[in-house]
C-alpha cells in the first residue's frame, strides 16, 4: 500500500532531509521504500506501475531505456499534462479511505 505526503509538508520535508534529496533537481514524484531506496521521476512511476501487477508489470521493459531519456519524456508529459488531458475546475474532496493514505 502506498502512502502519500506533499513534498512541502512537514513529514515530506523530513523524509527528503533524511535521504539528502536535492529538491532543486527533483521537484516531482519521489517514491520512498523505507529501508530500501528512493526513486524519482520515471523510476518512481515505473516502480509504482509494476506494483499494480498484471499487465502493468510489462512496464519493466522501459527500465532498459536510459534514465536520462526516460526522465526527459517524463518532464515533457508533466509540463504538458493539463494541456493534453485537461484540468478540473475543483479539487475532489477525499473520502476517509483516501485520507488514510496520507502521511502527517
Amino acid at each position: 500500500m502506498f502512502r502519500y505526503a506533499a513534498l512541502q509538508s512537514e513529514i515530506g520535508e523530513r523524509l527528503i532531509a533524511e535521504r539528502s534529496i536535492d529538491t532543486t533537481k527533483v521537484d516531482s514524484i519521489i517514491l520512498i521504500e523505507p529501508g530500501v531506496a528512493y526513486f524519482t521521476k520515471s523510476d518512481a512511476a515505473l516502480h509504482i506501475g509494476k506494483s499494480f501487477g498484471g499487465l502493468w508489470k510489462a512496464l519493466a521493459i522501459f527500465t532498459w531505456i536510459p534514465t536520462t531519456f526516460r526522465d526527459t519524456i517524463y518532464d515533457l508529459v508533466a509540463r504538458n499534462r493539463y494541456k493534453w488531458f485537461g484540468k478540473k475546475d475543483q479539487c475532489m474532496i477525499p473520502t476517509p479511505e483516501l485520507q488514510a493514505k496520507f502521511l502527517g
